[in-house]
């Protein structure tokens, strides 16, 4: 696999475990929402999917996603996807294959972050163009 979706993903990861309250950054417009239904097949791979806008994007932008059910603390991260920030509205989909029983069909609540990497110095920075968290329905899959 190449380096480059593996440090993306792992950036996304670590945004969205890291990431106590997401800073309200989100410039006039930009948004990320989330469908209220996700589903989950039976080898545990969750797939949520939505909407987002994004605009004045300098580095890579990519949309993270976690979910949590029983414990709202403890979250588990999905694979992050790219965003293009041209201003239009655009859907994203993520899925990822969760440790089994971690996470079963029903009421889950879902964090999803549009974070771009700006950098600075030299190092790849998070700077946070919108979030959102909120209540899906897992529905089960095949």
């Amino acid at each position: 696999m190449p380096v480059r979706p593996v440090l993306g993903a792992a950036l996304c990861t670590a945004a969205v475990l890291c990431v106590p309250a997401v800073p309200a950054t989100a410039g006039v417009g930009e948004r990320v929402t989330a469908d209220p239904a996700g589903t989950i097949s039976k080898n545990s791979t969750v797939t949520l999917s939505g909407t987002y806008r994004c605009t004045n994007a300098t580095g890579p932008v990519f949309v993270a996603a976690s979910v949590s059910q029983r414990d709202p603390r403890i979250k588990q991260s999905l694979n992050g996807s790219r965003a293009v920030c041209d201003g239009a509205e655009r859907r994203w989909q993520n899925s990822g294959k969760l440790t089994p029983g971690s996470v079963t069909p029903g009421r889950a609540w879902v964090e999803v972050i549009l974070m771009e990497l700006r950098s600075a110095g030299g190092l790849p920075l998070p700077h946070f163009h919108a979030a959102q968290r909120q209540h899906v329905t897992l529905t089960s899959k095949g």
